[in-house]
């Protein structure tokens, strides 16, 4: 491990590690999961609360209007919570965007609700990795530049929304806003355990496939029907076997059928596609769209498609390098090696990075097990990691721009 320089060590001995601690856990103590609208209106004012303690214009966004497709079929528009923005000196000359999310996987009903504090000293409790940690964190990197010499150089946005852990449908187009004319942009999901970083990213794309058949008697006249589960099946075969070269199809539901002795004429196949690329969603696009007319003709069907590839690959490019270079160099200076590897995983950083903006998207603590009762915060990451971000910020600003 190299030595720790002089500005990294002022830097941590500015940060408060018990502060930062007590107030994930605090609140990671709020259940803020996707769909409980409630604890995402109290995590909302807890964190408007919070980052009012940073200059500038602060609002809590409606969310953009989001349609679901139920299991009979049927849209209907699905509630989200309101999204936190925050624009600080939007005439600064040097631009930045951090991002992060108040929700988690944990419905309000979940059993894993508490917060308990090991041995080890890992923090084990919903959404302190992911990412309640993460947005300690950030605040703490921010409320450090504010107090900084050179904090009137810099303008940023901070968007803090509560739908990533279902795909930022009602946030999506508030991060393509914030994103243009900013040099670079971090995002406070967790790093792991060793504090390796996420380098490129696949895309993802979800799928709602309705099937309407036509019922029939299954002994009388099962000739007259029209098997909707065996045409979403025959879907879900096909659209599976278009898996390689860079996709990856995964059929994961069928919502439909009824009594034995019916024909179902109603199904709805749910699937999860990931291309490692802009060709690969292509090849994604015409599997659908062939599935979906030669089932529908062979099956004598009516078939409809909803959904879309609302998370682009993030591939990294040379402006990428050049801003995991910069966090490299912040991490040499606080005596811990940066590394980074390629993952399947998503999240906002891959809607940033397709808004032309490089982005280094697990600026947040070293945890694991996360989306788990097992999920765990490493405590001394959180002063660790807001160094980082502190140290990152100052090279940006003087001039290691991504």
């Amino acid at each position: 491990m190299e030595r720790m320089t002089s500005e990294a060590q002022a830097v941590i001995a500015a940060l408060d590690g018990p502060g930062m601690l007590a107030r994930t856990c605090d609140w990671a103590a709020i259940n803020s999961g996707t769909r409980n609208l409630a604890g995402l209106a109290r995590m909302a004012t807890v964190l408007a609360d919070a980052f009012g303690a940073l200059p500038g214009k602060l609002a809590l966004v409606d969310a953009a209007p989001v349609d679901t497709v139920g299991a009979d079929g049927s849209v209907a528009p699905l509630a989200h919570g309101r999204h936190l923005h925050v624009t600080v000196r939007p005439d600064a000359p040097v631009q930045m965007l951090f991002t992060g999310h108040m929700d988690t996987v944990y419905p309000v009903d979940h059993p894993f609700q508490t917060i308990a504090r090991r041995d080890d000293g890992t923090i084990n409790g919903p959404g302190v990795a992911d990412m309640k940690g993460g947005l300690c964190v950030l605040l703490a990197a921010l409320q450090a530049i504010e107090r900084d010499a050179g904090a009137a150089r810099l303008g940023y946005a901070v968007v803090i929304n509560s739908d990533e852990e279902t795909g930022s449908l009602s946030s999506a187009a508030l991060l393509a806003q914030a994103a243009p004319g900013k040099v670079a942009a971090l995002t406070y999901e967790p790093a792991l355990p060793d504090g390796t970083l996420a380098g490129a990213r696949g895309g993802t794309g979800n799928f709602s496939i309705v099937v309407r058949g036509r019922a029939a008697h299954a002994g009388r006249n099962p000739e007259d029907g029209r098997n909707a589960i065996v045409a979403a099946s025959a879907i879900a075969v096909r659209l599976a076997a278009a898996t390689g070269d860079g996709l990856s199809v995964n059929p994961a539901r069928i919502d439909g059928g009824g009594p034995n002795n019916v024909v179902p004429d109603l199904a709805v196949l749910r699937v999860n596609l990931r291309p490692r690329d802009p060709d690969a969603i292509a090849r994604a696009d015409a599997a659908i769209r062939d599935a979906v007319a030669t089932v529908a003709a062979a099956h004598d069907v009516t078939i409809t498609t909803h959904g879309s590839f609302n998370r682009p690959p993030k591939p990294m490019d040379a402006n990428s390098e050049r801003l995991f270079g910069i966090v490299a160099d912040a991490g040499r200076d606080l005596g811990i090696p940066i590394g980074w590897r390629t993952t399947g995983g998503v999240c906002d950083g891959t809607n940033i990075a397709a808004a032309g903006v490089p982005v280094v998207d697990t600026m947040g603590v070293r945890g694991g097990a996360i989306h788990s009762a097992d999920e765990f915060l490493i405590a001394d990451s959180l002063v660790e990691r807001a160094a980082l971000s502190i140290l990152t910020i100052r090279r940006i600003l003087a001039g290691g721009h991504a």
